[in-house]
């Protein structure tokens, strides 16, 4: 192959990624972003003004006239749009911090099990994207309910002396995210821990470390970027979450992902939920941007 077609191979190469993120989320956010700016119609569809480029460049200049914010401004001043967006950050956020606790002991034991175990282990993990993700929600339904599966272990037990009302609450919500989204926190904390050098642990204990203090001080640092990495694939959808609240969720839940599909199917304001749906993009950006600048310390201090 000639240095030429080398050069133009590289560069398809590197332009498909980029082909492919403008295609799918470039364009689609711009639709959306440009629907967030414009005003509820009784019309199909059920916005003005409509984009119409055979109208000439005048037309074109009068519509991008037409836009405004004013939807951004009804949202932040409407409470409940903002109580929505604090109780999707408080949830998820509160499913996360669980998935950590309760992940990573599940990673680390993984980790450190025998090689030939690990498959199987990492299989029981990911076992459950083998079902439906709706049928598995739908399940936590028969588990929570008063007369499901919980209560009446407990009953039989004797450890409660009447059913608990847990479905239809807010911790129901948050069981189903942590059940949900376990295995995004097991793997990548499985996989910092997994490349972690023993020797580490054992210079550690040379120099008088308790095995405990070898954990908090060695381990827990080596593997700070799987519990950032986990936290991220968790927390991020966990906030624009709709199919676990609206499921296990009652009125009290008001996740922003609910929110957004009252106001699209219910209320048929297309306008409103889009512009919702770019202020959760915008949230969410926050988390990203301080795993980025973390990642860009960690490289400098290289």
């Amino acid at each position: 192959m000639s240095i030429g077609r080398r050069s133009i191979f590289a560069r398809l190469t590197v332009a498909v990624p980029f082909l492919w993120l403008a295609a799918f989320f470039l364009l689609p956010f711009l639709i959306v972003f440009k629907i967030s700016l414009s005003d509820d119609a009784v019309a199909q569809p059920p916005y003005v003004p409509v984009l119409n480029f055979s109208e000439g460049w005048t037309a074109l200049r009068d519509h991008v006239a037409a836009l405004d914010f004013e939807n951004y401004f009804f949202v932040l001043s409407d409470w409940l749009y903002v109580y929505s967006y604090m109780q999707s950050v408080l949830l998820a956020a509160l499913a996360t911090a669980i998935l950590i606790i309760v992940g990573y002991p599940v990673a680390y034991a993984i980790a450190r099990s025998p090689r030939g175990l690990r498959p199987i282990l990492l299989l029981l993990v990911i076992l459950p994207f083998f079902t439906s993700f709706l049928i598995r929600v739908y399940a936590w339904i028969g588990i929570l309910s008063r007369e499901g599966l919980l209560n009446q272990s407990l009953l039989s037990l004797g450890v409660i002396s009447q059913p608990l009302e847990i479905l239809s609450t807010n911790v129901a919500v948050v069981i189903g995210m942590v059940y949900s989204y376990f295995p995004f926190m097991v793997l990548p904390l499985y996989a910092a821990l997994e490349r972690m050098d023993d020797s580490l642990l054992e210079a550690a204990a040379d120099l008088g470390a308790t095995p405990a203090q070898a954990f908090w001080r060695v381990t827990v640092p080596v593997s700070a970027p799987g519990v950032v990495a986990g936290a991220l694939l968790c927390f991020i959808p966990a906030v624009g979450e709709f199919v676990i609240p609206d499921l296990l969720g009652g009125s009290d839940t008001q996740m922003i992902g609910r929110t957004v599909w009252n106001e699209f199917a219910v209320n048929r304001s297309w306008t409103i939920s889009s512009a919702l749906a770019i202020l959760i993009l915008l949230v969410l950006l926050i988390p990203i941007l301080i795993y980025q600048r973390m990642q860009l310390r960690e490289l400098e201090s290289r």
